[in-house]
């Protein structure tokens, strides 16, 4: 595909990972359309989109509300015209043990708030995004391009069976979606970043931050452009469908 006047909507698009690959897709000619909760983040990433010479639009959303998708890319249309690609990233984390035991004795367990919590953002909100994009896509006519982001979480993650659960489901969402929507000339695509440097892992503290990366061959965090580097390679390579990129720098659980 080639990114030149195209329409990009990416949920979590307010800062991190979703900011660079806002710019990264800017910087191709796309105009872009920002999905996140925070109002501030969005209009900052705004700005940055704008200053590369494109249009960019917000909507505060919810990625888990059914009502929130929909109004969303309704208005992506309404305001773009089109909607070529969809890169869903939006995602939390709310991490617990299953069970917590302290000297013999069961002191903890992951609630079912926050279980609900990540399954609703990181895989409901992944599936409604999906599929509403999808819709458009096919009414339109032209294809397209939806791309998820899972994580290396995705092979099981101590203290993360939440969301170790929600990016397996995004991974086999995109390979089903693969199959699916090809016909339509609509691709689908997954990135497993590994751990990189956004905000939070950036202000860890320098001995936590030494122990995140030690079991990285690469001994250093993956920066967010990089991982929005892979975004628009998906969307670039025309013959690339149904598979996840990791891009971890080597890191394995």
């Amino acid at each position: 595909m080639n990114l030149q006047k195209k329409v990009v909507a990416i949920t979590g698009g307010g800062r991190g990972l979703g900011r660079a690959t806002a710019l990264a897709f800017a910087a191709r000619g796309s105009d872009i359309a920002l999905l996140d909760l925070n109002a501030a983040d969005l209009e900052e990433t705004r700005k940055l989109v704008e200053a590369q010479g494109v249009r960019a639009y917000t909507h505060v959303t919810n990625v888990a509300l059914e009502s929130d998708v929909t109004a969303a890319l309704d208005g992506v249309i309404a305001e773009l015209g089109q909607l070529d690609v969809l890169v869903n990233n939006a995602g939390i984390t709310r991490d617990a043990m299953l069970v917590k035991v302290k000297d013999g004795e069961v002191v903890g367990k992951m609630s079912i708030e926050q279980w609900n919590a990540v399954i609703g953002v990181n895989l409901t909100g992944v599936f409604l995004c999906g599929r509403e994009a999808a819709e458009r896509m096919i009414r339109a006519g032209k294809g397209g391009v939806i791309i998820n982001i899972s994580s290396i979480s995705a092979d099981g993650n101590l203290g993360q069976t939440n969301y170790s659960a929600a990016k397996a489901g995004v991974a086999s969402m995109t390979v089903v979606w693969a199959k699916e929507l090809a016909r339509f000339g609509i691709r689908c695509g997954a990135i497993a970043p590994g751990f990189c440097a956004t905000d939070i892992l950036s202000a860890m503290k320098p001995e936590v931050l030494e122990k995140v990366v030690a079991p990285v061959p690469l001994k250093r965090l993956g920066e967010p452009a990089e991982i929005a580097h892979t975004a628009i390679y998906i969307a670039e390579n025309d013959f690339f469908t149904g598979r996840m990129i990791y891009c971890d720098g080597g890191m394995r659980f």
